[in-house]
């Protein structure tokens, strides 16, 4: 399963990747890269953070509607994956998204950037 989950969340990293780089640049992906700037500003700005359940969570309730919009969006592709992923390995989307978590995206919290862990606390990784 983790190998499984790991691949899509790859293709889908290696996807945005290339649409940011303006190989395709059509409207949805420049809207995608537009939100992923916002919400990698906002994490070195210790606004946003990761979550251990998959999602992207405000980490200070004062963020302005852009960050806002832009964490949404990111959810809402993530719980398309989480989706996907959970209905080829039968697991729920939750485990998905918990799985994809503690395997691909906490791994790349960088250093001063935030994180909720189990217990519900941020923390400055």
């Amino acid at each position: 399963m983790k190998k499984t989950l790991f691949s899509i969340l790859s293709a889908v990293v290696v996807s945005s990747a290339v649409l940011t780089a303006g190989i395709a640049l059509n409207a949805p992906a420049y809207a995608q890269s537009a939100a992923k700037a916002t919400v990698d500003a906002a994490k070195a700005a210790g606004t946003v953070g990761e979550q251990s359940d998959g999602y992207l969570g405000l980490v200070k309730d004062s963020a302005d509607a852009a960050t806002k919009a832009a964490v949404d969006e990111i959810n809402a592709g993530r719980a398309r994956v989480y989706a996907e992923a959970a209905a080829k390995n039968g697991v729920s989307p939750a485990a998905a998204g918990a799985s994809a978590y503690n395997n691909v995206i906490f791994p790349k919290v960088k250093a001063g950037e935030y994180y909720k862990d189990d217990s519900g606390n941020w923390k400055r990784k």
